[in-house]
């Protein structure tokens, strides 16, 4: 019976050591979402002090624009690198869902600033330029040149 004690007293250890160790990842990866948390909030005053500002009337440059969205894009860099499990992982969810949610704020901001005065400043609307491809597909017609080794049939094989 002692061999069996040994034993599972071994395996105990062992469990609790993978937790020591568990929980050492997780605190790792909870200082560092804290980390990027606090540079999250510094950007959020700054995105509402520009928020003010565009409110306000006053022409701010594109630059500005860029540059706000190249900081929160680090942060969810930052944010990405962070290996999490469990609690930390929620965590690091909650932060990408903040920086995505500034992004947003800025490209309305952005809007909104591109419009002269006098227009409605609720009123946003986002167009883009598709580039379309001249192309044979879902035409009727076969293609100009086919290759003489190519063979076109319309035999299929039946599954069953």
């Amino acid at each position: 019976m002692k061999e069996g004690e040994d034993t599972s007293k071994a395996a105990m250890q062992e469990n609790v050591e993978e937790v020591k160790g568990n929980d050492k990842e997780m605190l790792k990866a909870l200082r560092a979402i804290d980390e990027t948390r606090k540079e999250i909030d510094k950007l959020a005053e700054r995105v509402g002090a520009l928020e003010v500002v565009v409110s306000g009337g006053t022409q701010v440059s594109e630059k500005e624009f860029v540059v706000f969205s190249e900081f929160l894009m680090r942060q969810l860099l930052k944010l990405d690198a962070i290996e999490a499990e469990g609690e930390a992982r929620m965590q690091r969810k909650a932060e990408v869902r903040r920086v995505q949610n500034f992004h947003d704020i800025l490209d309305n901001l952005k809007a909104r600033n591109s419009k002269p005065l006098g227009n409605s400043g609720n009123a946003v609307s986002v167009t883009t330029e598709w580039e379309t491809f001249d192309s044979e597909l879902g035409s009727s017609s076969p293609p100009p040149s086919i290759p003489s080794s190519t063979r076109i049939t319309q035999d299929w094989e039946r599954l069953e």
